[in-house]
């Protein structure tokens, strides 16, 4: 995979945001006022990567909840897809549907990629810990899948 870093940086206020969920419902950045969010970009519902990420965020999400952090995940696959990833794994948190990638633009995490010697645009991996204020806190451009929790 190219290098790749997203222009936002700590500080930055969050881009807004508004997005289905994988139950149709509408979830947006100020649903979050007064909360720490963990907004994560992934590639793709029901890969190895994707899902080591999500059952890992799932496995540390009591965790992160007491540590008064919510979590939403962001793909450019639709609600449908959403939610049989979400119910095969039991995920406890919301993934929007960003099918029109006006989400993933406003968070600059379009990036190329290589896979079996082909570049292509795609989702680049990138988690940013949004604060109470709207304010991006951290950028993780360097996702460990297994253990993202730690990371955040």
């Amino acid at each position: 995979m190219a290098n790749f870093l997203t222009s936002l940086k700590s500080g930055d206020k969050a881009p807004d945001f508004s997005g289905k969920d994988q139950d149709g419902q509408v979830i947006s950045l100020k649903d979050f006022k007064g909360k720490k969010l963990v907004l994560y970009f992934y590639p793709k519902d029901n890969t190895p990567g994707c899902t080591a990420e999500a059952c890992n965020l799932r496995d540390n999400y009591s965790a992160l909840i007491k540590k008064g952090y919510a979590i939403v995940g962001v793909s450019a696959d639709d609600e449908k897809k959403h939610k049989k990833f979400s119910d095969k794994y039991k995920l406890p948190f919301t993934l929007l549907a960003d099918v029109d990638r006006k989400i993933i633009e406003a968070y600059d995490v379009l990036g190329e990629k290589k896979f079996m010697g082909k570049v292509y645009d795609g989702i680049v991996r990138t988690t940013f810990v949004i604060d109470e204020n709207g304010k991006i806190e951290k950028v993780i451009s360097k996702v460990d899948t297994k253990n993202h929790s730690e990371q955040i």
